[in-house]
């Protein structure tokens, strides 16, 4: 694996973390391609703002409120996060 390809999983996997600890749940056992705001218990409006500090402090960034409310999914955030040159492909 190159170092591209490293840096890409490092992405992933700290965003995976960051949603992980803003929701409270498991790395291991999430769904993360079918991962929905409301779609589980945990993803409510307080959670919702949680996941999104946990981002912004991973990845030393400030999300616009645009891209805040848009959050809608895991595959979601991904897409946002691109703007803000983060790379998952």
């Amino acid at each position: 694996m190159n170092t591209e390809d490293t840096r890409k999983m490092n992405v992933e996997d700290t965003l995976k973390t960051a949603f992980s600890e803003g929701l409270g749940v498991s790395l291991g056992e999430t769904d993360w391609s079918s991962l929905t705001y409301r779609g589980i218990p945990e993803w409510d409006s307080v959670a919702h703002m949680q996941v999104i500090a946990e981002i912004e402090d991973a990845f030393d960034i400030m999300l616009e409120i645009d891209d805040v409310t848009g959050m809608s999914s895991f595959e979601i955030a991904k897409d946002i996060l691109t703007k803000y040159d983060l790379s998952f492909s």
